[in-house]
């Protein structure tokens, strides 16, 4: 390992070992015996740790903690829940920079972008201390005399969190810190491609409820590949399962809880688009759509991959764009003078080189080209290079998501023609369009517009602050994150009559005398 950046000190801070057990109910560990996977930097190939894949015991043994943890957790106050996420969120903000330089080093974003996913962190923390005083319900009017009626929000139980590999663990806090003032308690499988952070994460959280002599399961870390995910999905006790993820894997995990009659909240696949119109700030719309689509090496769920250009900026935007790939700097995402890390792994190499020979085939005209970076520096084979296509909206491999920094342009010439091709993909997460013009911005946030859960004004399509519930339509899973009201989704809301008179009218008025 590659240590010029300080990669060795900051794991040890984590409390990251050589070999790590991979099943934890907070600062109890569950040593399972069994096989183990090896994360490694897709920076430099390096080996990061080894860490134990749970069991099926091993799983049994953190869902009876995380039981008996709900029921003491449930009774403590939501403010005083809160006051214990405030707690994480000082934690997460002295481990800031050692916790951003792992997820940068294990997952090959940029370490800017490393820090920003903690940050996003320590925010949804804060967001969810003040959400702990505001867990409303409403009053409502009876329609009976002497009678008052009001519904108000319980705790679920347990809430099983899979996230994915390229948001580590910005993903998991969204749903933990809710959930957690909430009143439910935690049990957490984190991608097999990134299980160090999670490791790293689970550590801090636990010291902090360790602190509070709090009971262990509150928060709890399962590692292990889609078996363990299987577990989750298909137990009655775990009423809400939040997945993100692929939509093969989300229609997976719909298909497992629905079939139980559980709850799935569903963060899954995006194929984003830009309309660029001809009264676009072309400065603007030329930065947001080079940080879209070449961020995170395009493994965002957010990520740009289509940019819908008015015939009249066209070859300006085409050039302009292409000009600006040129100064892009590809290189370790730990080293600052780098925009572009790499690809999570070599599969992921092998989807994107698939991705270009398909458009390739289907017609599409290279614009900037794409290919494997070799050589000094690139010794892993996870490092490519971003590239743009000019396609049509319908070439197959346009309708799919390819996980990379493949970017594909098109014409148009009517607005309506714009946001039809933008919607014409199975996908709806994030969208936007770049314009100076009142009346197109806001036909594009209309009933007749964008049919994504995001729509974009002048912004690109990718990064999202916590204040605003995320999340998609259509085969991105309807499923909502982070702010607004997006907490409903980890309590069960009951409604509640209380006659305070002397007699018993029944409703709509019904007569039953004896």
């Amino acid at each position: 390992m590659a240590d010029n950046f300080g990669i060795k000190e900051a794991l040890q801070r984590l409390q990251i070992k050589d070999e790590n057990l991979g099943t934890s109910t907070g600062n109890d560990w569950i040593d399972t015996n069994g096989e183990y996977i090896t994360s490694s930097s897709p920076a430099d190939g390096a080996v990061i740790a080894k860490v134990q894949v749970s069991s099926r015991e091993a799983y049994e043994q953190t869902i009876s903690k995380a039981e008996d943890a709900f029921k003491v957790w449930r009774k403590m106050p939501a403010p005083q829940r809160g006051e214990i996420v405030r707690q994480i969120g000082n934690a997460l903000r002295e481990r800031k920079e050692d916790l951003g330089k792992l997820v940068s080093y294990e997952m090959g974003k940029s370490y800017q972008e490393g820090l920003g996913e903690v940050q996003e962190m320590i925010d949804i923390c804060d967001f969810a201390v003040g959400l702990s005083r505001q867990l409303y319900g409403l009053t409502m009017h009876s329609e009976r005399p002497g009678h008052r009626m009001y519904e108000q929000w319980h705790a679920l139980g347990i809430v099983g969190i899979i996230s994915a590999f390229n948001f580590p663990v910005a993903v998991w806090s969204w749903n933990t810190m809710l959930a957690w003032v909430c009143g439910d308690v935690c049990v957490w499988k984190p991608s097999e491609k990134a299980p160090i952070s999670a490791l790293a994460c689970q550590h801090i959280a636990a010291s902090v409820f360790k602190a509070n002599d709090l009971p262990e399961g509150i928060s709890s870390l399962i590692i292990g590949d889609y078996k363990v995910g299987e577990y989750l999905s298909h137990d009655p006790r775990v009423p809400l399962v939040s997945a993100t993820g692929s939509t093969r894997m989300g229609k997976l995990v719909g298909e497992a809880v629905g079939a139980r009659l559980g709850r799935s909240l569903l963060e899954l696949g995006g194929n984003n688009a830009i309309i660029i119109t001809e009264n676009a700030d072309l400065d603007i719309a030329i930065r947001g759509a080079l940080f879209g689509a070449v961020g995170t090496c395009g493994q965002r769920c957010t990520s740009t991959r289509r940019l819908i250009i008015h015939e009249s900026v066209y070859d300006e935007v085409k050039n302009r764009l292409a000009s600006a790939y040129t100064k892009l700097v590809i290189g370790n995402p730990l080293d600052e003078k780098n925009h572009v890390g790499p690809l999570i792994d070599k599969d992921a190499v092998e989807g994107y080189l698939g991705a270009i020979e398909k458009v390739k085939a289907e017609g599409g005209k290279e614009v900037v080209a794409g290919g494997v970076l070799e050589g000094e520096g690139y010794e892993s084979g996870c490092y490519v290079k971003p590239c743009i296509y000019e396609a049509e909206n319908h070439f197959q491999i346009v309708q799919h998501e390819t996980f990379a920094p493949i970017l594909y342009i098109m014409k148009y010439s009517q607005l309506e023609e714009a946001i039809q091709k933008h919607n014409g993909v199975p996908q709806g997460l994030s969208s936007a369009i770049m314009t100076t013009n009142m009346r197109e911005a806001e036909l594009f946030l209309s009933v007749a517009g964008s049919d994504c859960g995001i729509a974009n004004v002048n912004i690109g399509t990718s990064g999202a602050e916590i204040g605003g519930a995320f999340g998609g339509e259509k085969e991105t899973g309807g499923g909502r994150e982070s702010g607004s009201d997006a907490w409903k989704a980890y309590m069960r809301r009951q409604t509640n009559t209380i006659n305070y008179t002397t007699e018993l009218p029944l409703a709509q008025g019904i007569k039953f005398d004896i």
